[in-house]
């Protein structure tokens, strides 16, 4: 088994999406991006109720890129406040040997 840094990040569109995807698989921070379906959310913004559809990425790391990727996305993000959720997961050695080898 291996442990990977998992990076959740939403954005309000696909296209932010895709060019902050790219940009970190091609600075060779992440391993992979799933950029999945759309969602809404819902979330407090200056005491008010918003509403918004956003699109949702799952970024796979190596946990000592971890730090480095979240201040990419942050940098790259274009929202005022991009909300960066990361956690620990494992995964089979031979995914582990795969995330470790396309990332530095």
């Amino acid at each position: 088994m291996s442990e990977l840094a998992l990076f959740y990040v939403t954005f309000a569109t696909r296209a932010d999406a895709e060019r902050v995807a790219e940009t970190l698989l091609a600075e060779r921070l992440a391993a992979c991006a799933n950029i999945l379906a759309p969602c809404t959310s819902l979330y407090l913004w200056h005491g008010n109720l918003e509403r918004a559809e956003e699109v949702p990425v799952l970024f796979k790391t190596r946990p000592m890129l971890a730090t480095r990727l979240r201040e990419r996305i942050a940098a790259l993000h274009p929202y005022e406040l991009p909300v960066i959720e990361s956690w620990t997961a494992t995964a089979s050695a031979a995914a582990g040997a795969w995330v470790e080898s396309e990332t530095r």
